[in-house]
């Protein structure tokens, strides 16, 4: 039965800063590198032993695999990068704080940002401090496909094609697959896998350094889902995700 695995990497520093970060380059927090060695300690007590890893080209997603495959003692197995798995692009509200966002704008205007299927922040300016269109880990795409600003809607049309000319036939192969990516590419992956509305996608919230198991049929359909960890503190990692952005007292 093919096996994938989908683990939101470790909290990063603009996590803990309660910064839009999208596809600008931070590393995890301290509690991010706990928590992503947690999440290979999970895995190997599980017994879910991955095969083979794709992460993004961020330094927060490659680091949390590192470290979650190091503990699970799967530190030799091929790993694959690549920027469609990437954040999605926050466009003008890279770097800003999330609580003087929502000050600034408004609750409706920042939550449809923040979590609207298909309605994108503003776009990022070329000549931004946090424009990535000349880092070397973009050098080879056109300009073009390097975007200014996303929301979930376009984060799902850049990611499908790596699901199914990567990620689908290794499952199909029978293999264990991991994924260690970010809160809007695994998001809409979660869509996709379970078919989930528009309308619903906007309350479902991943989870900082969770593993989350799909048993998936031959036809990659969700036999079963399972998130490995203490229920409550699940629930608390998640509600804490939704909480970003909430006026500080």
């Amino acid at each position: 039965m093919p096996t994938l695995v989908l683990l939101r990497h470790g909290q990063s520093a603009w996590n803990l800063e309660n910064r839009f970060t999208g596809w600008w380059d931070v590393d995890l927090s301290p509690r991010g590198e706990e928590e992503a060695a947690e999440a290979g300690g999970l895995l190997a007590s599980a017994g879910v032993l991955p095969d083979v890893v794709h992460t993004s080209v961020l330094t927060r997603a490659i680091r949390t695999a590192n470290l979650a495959l190091d503990v699970a003692g799967r530190g030799w197995i091929p790993v694959v990068r690549h920027w469609r798995l990437n954040e999605r692009h926050y466009g003008a509200l890279t770097g800003l704080d999330k609580a003087q966002t929502r000050d600034q704008y408004g609750d409706e205007q920042f939550m449809a940002w923040r979590r609207s299927f298909d309605t994108p922040p503003p776009p990022m300016d070329r000549s931004s401090e946090w424009s990535v269109h000349d880092d070397p880990r973009y050098a080879g795409l056109p300009a073009a496909v390097v975007p200014a600003t996303e929301c979930l809607a376009d984060v799902i049309v850049r990611w499908l094609p790596y699901w199914e000319d990567a990620i689908a036939p290794e499952l199909i192969a029978g293999k264990v697959v991991l994924v260690v990516a970010h809160g809007n590419s695994l998001r809409a992956m979660i869509k996709h896998l379970e078919g989930i509305s528009t309308a619903e996608i906007t309350g479902l919230e991943v989870p900082t350094g969770v593993p989350i198991v799909y048993s998936l049929s031959a036809e990659l359909t969700v036999e079963s889902k399972r998130e490995l960890g203490d229920p409550a503190a699940i629930a608390a990692a998640a509600e804490a995700v939704r909480r970003q952005g909430e006026r500080r007292a």
